[in-house]
C-alpha cells in the first residue's frame, strides 16, 4: 500500500515538472537551470543578454541574441518547458500562479456543438 502511494506521489510530481513553464523574460538563474539543456553558462548568457538589451520578443529573438542558441535548440528548450515572448505570457502567468498555491484565472474554453445528424428509419 505504501509503495503504491509513493509511486502515485512520484508520478504526480513528475507531471508537475513537465507542465511547469519557465518564462525566459522573468526567470532567475535557478529557474532557467531547471530546464533540461540549460546549464550555468547558458543561463548566465541568457540573463546577461536580457539585462543588457531587454526582454526577448519571441523564440527567434532569443535564438538570434544569445550565442549558442539556434532555432532547433530553442525549439528543444521550449519542449522542455521554456516559454518565450508575449504569446506565452498568459500561460506562464497561470502556471506561476498555480505553483504559488493561488487560484489561477480560468482559461477561455471553446465549446463545440455537435451537428445534428439526419437518421433515416425504414418501416
Amino acid at each position: 500500500m505504501i509503495k503504491k502511494l509513493l509511486a502515485a506521489a512520484a508520478l504526480v510530481a513528475a507531471f508537475g515538472q513537465v507542465f511547469a513553464a519557465v518564462d525566459v523574460n522573468t526567470a532567475n538563474e535557478d529557474a532557467l537551470r531547471g530546464i533540461k539543456g540549460i546549464g550555468p553558462a547558458r543561463a548566465k548568457a541568457i540573463l546577461d543578454e536580457r539585462s543588457a538589451h531587454g526582454p526577448f520578443k519571441d523564440a527567434s529573438d532569443l535564438g538570434k541574441r544569445v550565442k549558442g542558441l539556434g532555432g532547433h535548440t530553442v525549439e528543444r528548450l521550449q519542449s522542455e518547458g521554456l516559454a518565450v515572448g508575449p504569446a506565452n505570457a498568459q500561460a506562464v502567468q497561470g502556471a506561476q500562479t498555480a505553483q504559488a498555491g493561488a487560484k489561477a484565472a480560468p482559461a477561455k474554453t471553446t465549446t463545440v456543438q455537435p451537428q445534428a445528424a439526419t437518421v433515416a428509419v425504414k418501416k
